[in-house]
């Protein structure tokens, strides 16, 4: 039985947050005398001398209206990384005590928060067609699991994960689920955000880094049951979103059918590379993908790689990854940048078929 209290941490527990002068008063008035800011202004165009909303509340509320979650239960952090260090913080014990689980290959953020916060990492490797190993998380969990994460879209296979492997986890492990979205808008399945009410254990984290083009401003979302997302409120740096951020974003947020023009887009120059690259004699498969990019088997990832670099092409090499030897992880670019590529791959030869000078 999911018992959200028996999993925090009790210096959690007992922790009394931080209140900045934001938090002491919500509203509007007319001086503005007690947060220690310079009254004068900023030596900027536009005034930043305040400081920011900390729980972000307008942007919530455009999110709420597009997502179809209540602000409540929307957290919103520097990137997904911040809502990863936050679950590890809060719910994770360190030196031993507690452990989480991951499933690679996968996101590399998840070990890195585990290392960073002390906090012993159990991997269970997906299947050969990179679907969850379900017998393989059963004998890896115990009652010292506090976290499984699950990368959905995955990180770097592009493949979702069999919504119904996800739904046995929720509704069988004691502990919180956690849902990785980051490329759920290329996606033909549909996210898990509408399933908070069913499941108190699930916290599912999104972006708009990807499909909303933002990456350079780090808006990471959580969305959770309220009782979870007062827990990240209250571990969380009190202003953990700057004040441009917030407002750049809901400018973005308000282009909702120019995201979605990008998104068909993306999903049709998909199509079209996964199509020329199978074309090619040194791929040897190029797997199916509901994200932004395409994970390519190849003869050679290591001397394709350095080829294209040479030549001002930079793609991902993710040849010592586990299960993904050989292989190269190719985003989505414009058509312009992926005709570019797959014209650079037809005149790729082989070291061994280079023709040695006389």
């Amino acid at each position: 039985m999911f018992n959200l209290d028996s999993l925090l941490r009790n210096n959690i527990k007992r922790l009394v947050p931080y209140s900045s002068a934001r938090d002491e008063f919500k509203g509007e008035a007319t001086v503005y005398i007690d947060a220690n800011e310079n009254g004068f202004g900023s030596p900027l165009p536009v005034n930043y001398n305040r400081y920011p909303d900390p729980l972000q509340w307008k942007l919530k509320y455009k999110l709420a209206d597009i997502k179809g979650v209540p602000p409540q239960n929307i957290f919103l952090g520097n990137g997904s990384d911040e809502a990863i260090d936050l679950l590890f913080r809060a719910f994770c014990n360190p030196g031993g005590v507690d452990n989480v689980v991951i499933c690679p290959p996968t996101y590399g953020m998840y070990e890195v928060s585990a290392n960073i916060n002390d906090v012993t990492l159990r991997s269970v490797s997906l299947t050969e067609n990179f679907q969850l190993d379900i017998e393989g998380l059963q004998q890896a969990i115990d009652e010292n699991t506090k976290l499984i994460f699950v990368c959905s879209p995955n990180n770097p296979t592009g493949n979702s994960i069999n919504r119904s492997d996800i739904e046995l986890l929720l509704n069988n492990f004691d502990g919180i689920v956690v849902i990785d979205e980051a490329y759920i808008n290329f996606s033909r399945q549909k996210s898990f955000i509408q399933e908070l009410t069913e499941y108190p254990n699930l916290v599912v984290m999104q972006t708009l880094s990807k499909a909303w083009g933002l990456a350079a401003l780090r808006v990471g979302m959580a969305f959770a049951s309220e009782d979870i997302i007062n827990i990240f409120n209250k571990v969380k740096a009190p202003y953990n979103m700057n004040q441009a951020t917030q407002e750049l974003a809901l400018q973005a947020l308000d282009n909702v059918s120019q995201v979605n023009e990008w998104i068909r887009e993306i999903v049709i120059e998909r199509d079209l590379m996964s199509a020329a690259l199978e074309q090619l004699p040194q791929v040897l498969q190029v797997y199916p993908s509901d994200a932004n990019f395409v994970l390519v088997k190849t003869t050679d990832a290591n001397s394709i790689y350095k080829y294209l670099t040479d030549r001002g092409i930079i793609v991902r090499n993710r040849n010592k990854v586990e299960l993904c030897q050989g292989c190269l992880r190719i985003t989505i670019g414009t058509p312009e940048e992926n005709l570019q590529l797959v014209d650079a791959l037809k005149s790729y030869q082989p070291e061994t078929e280079k023709t040695v000078p006389a």
